[in-house]
């Protein structure tokens, strides 16, 4: 973690702040947005020096350096939960305020792979007066551009609409960068300071790629080339104010040679603006805005359609990224689970004993630890999977290492409420189901984060078959044993608990004694099926049941074939398969599918030509595991789904967990040039219309669209939290613990 922003530090980020605070104090004139909080927290803390903070104070009390969005980063748009969005915020926000006094006003979310319609309603929710977004797509562009419409009032939530609208200003096709190309000269033009070396700054100062410098002969055609592409972007707005972004990835390491060469620009313009029909001056995206608004035109309103997917040109879209590096998406929605358990229990507790043993001090630390790395991953290069492995890396351990610092505050908390002697009684604070519990009594302990009861199953793994489960008054408590999908040396206990609304309850693990055992799931084998070859004429229909649903698996190829809903009496024809899709990775034949874009060559094609079936039922659960093969001989699986179907005894309120088909899956490795997707196909009449959540807000009605080009890249979408198909009768819902990529194919389907 620490070595990443180190280096970052190091080679360009101290030097971004230290050197624009230093140079923008030398002329009154000049100006400066800073947006992610992260780094100017890193330079704030450890850099700046007692005169560079008494320096920002005075700029930014000026107007002269304005910070925007405010967060700790810029958010990803398309993967990530509006809780989290909120999440680092307010983190970063926090600080803005507490340290300066002041709120954001605007946002600059330039480079998020698609514009969700979540972010405008959370910025109007935050106050900000305007949202700024680049990144759409291109044909989509290119038709504002033409008809001016690049600005308009956006009401982001079909709910709030009018109540929640905002300012938004998209970036015409030269997106967020100063276009570097200058006809007198081979080199790049307004990027003075080169580009930024890592990890070490050159000795001599020379970067690479420095600019020409203004000099006296090539001022007038520097002054030429800013104005005619001035000029060309007027021509796509409704005003005569033109926002002209001077910057990129990584500028401003050297701020006093990019000053220093654009003052003269800047001098040399307006003393000629006559003949050049352009005034310039260096501003903020809130003069822009402002200059906007004096203006009192009227714009139009969009709905609460959002801008996703992404594509840059025919065969790029960046619609691959929404299942890029899925265990770190796990992981980090794991981590906002628990750092919001952490936090919620954290203040019941300081508030019922406020005169306890626990060091609120190194509590607060704690969850400050998992608070920094929850936000941080949010980022565009974050969560999305988009980063390189180092860097990954970081965010992992910066996750762990809250997620831990977190299970020891909830642990030692529970500890100090029991007042028990602390001897490792705690087994965790949070139940993580891939610790084994050894043979002495063990405590499960289980916290309900909600505001509300909720009735569920808990897994633990255990060495033995034989265990006893009892609740704080030595009740015996309903549970089930059963050897485990995934490993030969230990069992998964499933635990029913039954935990009111921020309350945690603790339950004893016991090797068996009595009578009181947990029930054992039984497993029948069926034998490997063959799916090309199987007999469509005489089905042999295998029932799997419980108090909500009949599932009928095709004992001809081991494949599920239909779900009745028992009270209803209504069934829908189901069948789940996994396909892949064969997608390009030659650089020279086209766009390559990549941790950004997905390139498909053609559509999926099935994997697995044999289906091994294992039943394993008991009293609370079937778990119904299904294994694919490539072929009947195949010695190992390329994918396999294990199937959950619940039974609540009498007495407890089982609802819910008898209205959900849990599914788990395991997937590859895959062979290279290789995207794996779940195909669920009914019978629904779902006309290809497919519903998908908005960040775990609001939904999004996605219609399939055929284009000229790349037809199924583009009609995929992210899943953060939820997916549904539907009918005039039946919506098959999928809930989903990380975020997908999730499309509609073809009628009736929906595939991840």
């Amino acid at each position: 973690y620490v070595f990443f922003l180190q280096e970052s530090m190091h080679a360009y980020a101290a030097n971004v702040y230290t050197s624009v605070v230093e140079e923008l104090i030398k002329g009154k004139h000049r100006k400066f947005i800073a947006v992610e909080q992260e780094f100017f927290r890193l330079w704030w803390d450890a850099v700046a020096t007692d005169m560079h903070k008494q320096q920002v104070h005075q700029l930014l009390q000026e107007g002269r350096l304005e910070f925007v969005i405010g967060g700790q980063v810029m958010h990803d748009e398309a993967v990530t939960l509006i809780d989290d969005q909120i999440l680092q915020l307010t983190e970063g926000h926090g600080f803005l305020y507490e340290t300066f006094g002041i709120r954001p006003q605007f946002s600059w979310h330039v480079d998020p792979f698609g514009a969700s319609a979540t972010t405008p309603t959370l910025f109007a929710l935050a106050g900000f007066n305007a949202h700024l977004i680049s990144r759409i797509d291109y044909d989509l562009k290119a038709n504002m551009q033409k008809n001016k419409k690049l600005q308009f009032v956006w009401q982001g939530s079909p709910s709030l609409s009018e109540r929640q609208e905002i300012f938004t200003h998209v970036m015409d096709q030269y997106s967020y960068c100063t276009p570097s190309q200058i006809p007198f000269s081979n080199r790049s033009g307004f990027y003075w300071n080169g580009i930024a070396a890592f990890p070490d700054p050159p000795k001599d100062g020379v970067y690479p790629n420095m600019s020409l410098p203004v000099t006296d002969t090539n001022i007038n055609l520097y002054a030429q080339t800013m104005v005619a592409n001035i000029k060309e972007r007027a021509a796509w707005f409704q005003t005569s104010d033109v926002l002209w972004p001077w910057g990129c990835d990584k500028q401003f390491f050297n701020a006093s040679v990019q000053y220093s060469n654009m003052d003269l620009l800047l001098d040399y313009i307006n003393k000629h603006s006559d003949e050049f029909g352009v005034t310039v001056q260096y501003a903020t995206v809130g003069d822009y805005f402002q200059a906007i608004y004096n203006r009192n035109l009227t714009w139009e309103i969009r709905d609460s359609q959002d801008f996703l997917p992404y594509s840059t040109e025919p065969f790029q879209a960046w619609t691959g990224f929404y299942t890029s590096r899925s265990t770190l998406k796990g992981i980090a929605r794991r981590a906002s689970s628990l750092l919001y358990a952490g936090e919620s229990f954290f203040t019941q507790y300081v508030r019922k004993h406020p005169a306890s043993s626990i060091c609120k001090c190194r509590a607060l630390r704690q969850l400050q630890s998992l608070r920094w790395a929850v936000s941080e991953v949010q980022h565009h290069d974050g969560i999305t999977g988009t980063e390189s492995p180092k860097v990954k890396d970081m965010y992992t351990n910066n996750l762990m290492y809250g997620m831990f610092n977190v299970k020891k505050l909830m642990a030692s908390i529970i500890m100090d409420m029991n007042n028990a002697k602390k001897n490792g009684e705690v087994y965790s604070s949070i139940y993580i189901n891939d610790s084994g519990i050894p043979d002495v009594d063990q405590y499960v302990v289980v916290y309900n984060p909600l505001a509300w009861n909720i009735t569920t199953f808990v897994a633990v793994s255990v060495s033995h078959l034989e265990m006893s489960v009892y609740d704080e008054l030595g009740h015996s408590v309903p549970a089930q044993v059963q050897s485990s999908a995934e490993s030969h040396s230990t069992y998964d206990l499933y635990i029913l608990v039954e935990i009111s609304g921020l309350s945690y309850r603790k339950y004893n693990v016991k090797p068996l004694i009595g009578k009181q055992s947990a029930f054992i799931g039984r497993s029948v084998k069926y034998k490997r099926k063959d799916v090309t070859r199987a007999n469509q004429q005489n089905r042999q229909l295998l029932p799997v049941v419980n108090n909500c649903y009949q599932v009928l698996f095709d004992q001809n190829t081991n494949l599920m074939h239909s779900i009745t809903e028992r009270e209803s009496n209504q069934t829908v024809q189901l069948t789940q398969e996994f396909l892949e899709y064969h997608v390009n990775g030659d650089v020279m034949k086209g766009p390559i599918s990549d941790n950004y874009l997905f390139a498909p060559n053609a559509s999926a094609v099935p994997v697995s030509k044999a289906v091994g079936l294992e039943v394993v039922s008991g009293n609370l659960m079937t778990e119904i595991r299904q294994y694919f093969y490539s072929n009947v001989t195949s010695q190992d699986y390329i994918y396999a789904v294990y199937t959950r179907m619940y039974t609540v005894p009498e007495g407890y309120d089982g609802k819910l967990l008898c209205h959900r088909i849990e599914q788990e899956y395991s997937v590859g490795p895959l062979e290279l040039n290789r995207e794996g997707v779940l195909r669920t196909s009914t019978n629904l009449n779902t006309r290809q219309l497919l519903y998908t959540d908005s960040n775990g807000y609001q939904i999004q009605k996605r219609p399939f669209k055929a284009y000229v080009n790349n037809t199924v890249a583009r009609n995929y979408y992210p899943m953060v939290q939820t997916a549904y198909i539907e009918d005039d009768t039946t919506r098959l819902m999928l809930l989903a613990e990380r975020a997908h990529g999730v499309s509609s194919q073809g009628n009736g389907q929906v595939e991840v």
